[in-house]
């Protein structure tokens, strides 16, 4: 099965598709398998893809790190998923306190976005200064819309995590991950026009590098073996208690738990897997699934982003296709 999703991963970056990809697979018996392949840089020198190198995991960061802290403090009793935002963080919308609908938000809400904030905003263009962005962030009152996917959502989340556990997000990464890598170790991303350069160990989401390189939506690095370590101690229940698992892996949404994606026809974990499957993907080509029935993870790191977004990587496809292979 490893095999076979490993070749469809080496066919991709013979087409020049991706650059390099690293796959590493968690079985139900522990045992793992982790391969690599092709560029963790194309230019401005060509560098080989390692079991080792890190990579900027973009909205993983969502999951592994902000939406574990939610739940941590949780169980820890200092919030409860129904309470509203304003429990940590009481200055929202401060200077509209009676009509404000950022002030009735719920962290239940915002990890499973059902939200009315937009998917996105250019917090970057509006300046570089981590804390007036942040204030920024907390007093916009955020047009209206229908739920959506949102960035935002997560911002907040990690305004609120910084708020009750006094400490900046770039002091919180889990054991075996980083906010922000050694460029030397790592998967280059975008040569981003913005900042004039090839991203390498440095956060490719704009927002994020504007915020400071920590944010509750991404600025996570990580290795495949981390991933799989995480996804481990989650299935094994030293991550977080087993009743918040099941919590996290209930339904919000016909597509969504808490924070990660459940399993659904046509997503990007393929259709090979268990129902109660969660996964999550990452812009820059990254991806983390978690079959809790089965007891098997998988993780699929590209750098599909190099050194342009704008290129047809294939990547939905090939996360599809990899899944399958793994869970056939």
């Amino acid at each position: 099965m490893t095999a076979t999703a490993f070749a469809l991963i080496e066919a991709s970056i013979a087409a020049g598709r991706i650059p390099g990809a690293v796959l590493g697979v968690l079985a139900a018996d522990g045992s793992r398998s982790v391969q690599a392949a092709g560029l963790a840089q194309r230019e401005p020198e060509p560098a080989a893809m390692a079991r080792e190198t890190w990579f900027d995991l973009a909205s993983l960061t969502k999951v592994v790190f902000t939406t574990t802290m939610i739940l941590r403090l949780v169980e820890q009793g200092l919030i409860a998923l129904d309470d509203p935002l304003t429990v940590a963080i009481p200055d929202l919308r401060q200077y509209d306190v009676a009509n404000a609908a950022e002030r009735r938000l719920t962290f239940r809400q915002c990890l499973s976005h059902q939200t009315h904030l937009p998917a996105v905003e250019p917090l970057y263009t509006y300046g570089q200064n981590p804390d007036t962005l942040r204030a920024f962030v907390l007093q916009r009152e955020w047009r209206a819309g229908p739920p959506v996917y949102s960035d935002n959502n997560f911002i907040l989340l990690g305004i609120a995590i910084e708020r009750l556990t006094g400490r900046p997000l770039s002091e919180l990464a889990p054991a075996g991950f980083s906010f922000g890598a050694d460029p030397a170790l790592s998967a280059a991303t975008e040569r981003c026009t913005w900042r004039g350069r090839v991203m390498r160990g440095e956060v490719h989401d704009e927002n994020a590098f504007a915020l400071g390189g920590a944010s509750g939506h991404a600025g996570l690095f990580g290795t495949a073996d981390a991933l799989l370590d995480f996804a481990a101690s989650l299935m094994n229940g030293t991550l977080l208690r087993p009743e918040t698992i099941a919590e996290l892996a209930t339904r919000q949404s016909p597509t969504r738990g808490l924070g990660w994606e459940i399993a659904y026809p046509g997503w990007s974990g393929g259709d090979a897997c268990g129902n109660r499957t969660i996964g999550h993907t990452g812009f820059t080509g990254t991806g983390l699934w978690i079959d809790l029935d089965a007891g098997r993870a998988w993780t699929l790191l590209t750098n599909r982003v190099h050194p342009s977004r704008f290129a047809d990587s294939g990547i939905i496809a090939l996360r599809r296709a990899v899944g399958d292979a793994v869970c056939g």
